[in-house]
């Protein structure tokens, strides 16, 4: 009996989880031919950095190049996330220094993916004040806005390689910004370099801002063809949630241990319009950190 094209198409899907740097970029590749040969791991996320600080990284070519090698060799992608002080939101003219700074950091982290042969770097969408519950204004979110082009333009203007800035939906704790659909599309349109930005997809974010709701996720997957969002999105973020729908907290859960559940991520990891998306889990894992638990829920879902 020949497969069926759908079953097919679901076991293909890369997932893997977040691996620590410690050690280093081709420490962190062979950990994912480990975790491959174990659990049929394809995709693996991993801080371009100190996550702590915007400092520059240098001397980390062989090492990066290493572990480009050991992925290709495998059949492994990757993606590089930002140090978490990174603000795509910082105002080049009232913080020129913070603007200077983020936008080195930037160009850093993206000649570090593309080192490695990460698809690109994940950063979040930006903040006007900061975390924050309190909804932004009309004017602070127009200020937001048009600071996150101005930083975008800069950074991708002197960029020429093949990674890709992935901006990545929040949870609505920063004000309310960087949370829907129409924002992330918008300011990937209005950009000067709409080829060089993609997004990545938080499910606990997405879930926590209420612009996914599990029960209807085949609305959410029309609003994403709609917007021309989905044929953009290069990663999940698979996390469940610590909070309940519209919580606006973004606090990772194990997957079915949180108010999404496993039921909720069914049609989601099962959509076509995520097939070429790879899954990474950022989630705590069990007492050892390990996700083998959860990648059996997975790779049961898409059989």
């Amino acid at each position: 009996m020949a497969p069926n094209k759908n079953e097919s198409r679901h076991a293909a899907r890369a997932f893997g989880c977040h691996l620590p740097l410690r050690g280093g970029y081709a420490h962190a590749a062979r950990l994912a031919v480990q975790l491959q040969q174990a659990a049929g791991v394809r995709s693996y996320q991993f801080f371009s950095k100190n996550p702590r600080g915007l400092s520059i990284k240098s001397g980390y070519e062989a090492d990066a190049q290493t572990a480009r090698e050991i992925c290709s060799e495998h059949g492994i992608q990757s993606i590089a996330h930002t140090p978490y002080p990174t603000n795509l939101a910082v105002d080049a003219s009232r913080s020129p220094e913070k603007f200077q700074l983020t936008v080195q950091s930037l160009l850093n982290d993206l000649m570090i993916a593309e080192a490695c042969g990460a698809v690109g770097i994940v950063v979040h969408f930006g903040s006007y004040k900061g975390i924050s519950s309190t909804p932004a204004t009309d004017a602070e979110k127009l200020s937001c806005y048009e600071n996150i082009i101005v930083t975008l333009n800069t950074v991708l203007s002197v960029w020429s390689g093949r990674a890709k800035l992935l901006i990545e939906n929040q949870a609505g704790n920063h004000g309310g910004l960087g949370a829907t659909l129409e924002e992330l599309v918008s300011i990937r349109q209005f950009s000067q370099y709409p080829e060089k930005i993609g997004f990545c997809f938080d499910t606990c974010h997405a879930y926590a801002s209420g612009l996914w709701n599990p029960s209807a996720t085949n609305e959410l997957l029309m609003a994403g063809n709609q917007h021309d969002f989905w044929k953009h999105v290069h990663a999940v973020h698979l996390n469940d949630s610590r909070d309940p729908y519209r919580s606006k907290q973004d606090r990772h859960a194990n997957l079915g241990q949180g108010y999404i559940g496993i039921d909720g991520f069914t049609e989601l990891l099962r959509a076509k319009e995520l097939e070429r998306s790879m899954f990474v889990l950022e989630t705590p894992g069990d007492a050892s950190g390990g996700h083998m638990r959860e990648w059996k829920l997975i790779q049961d879902i898409l059989q």
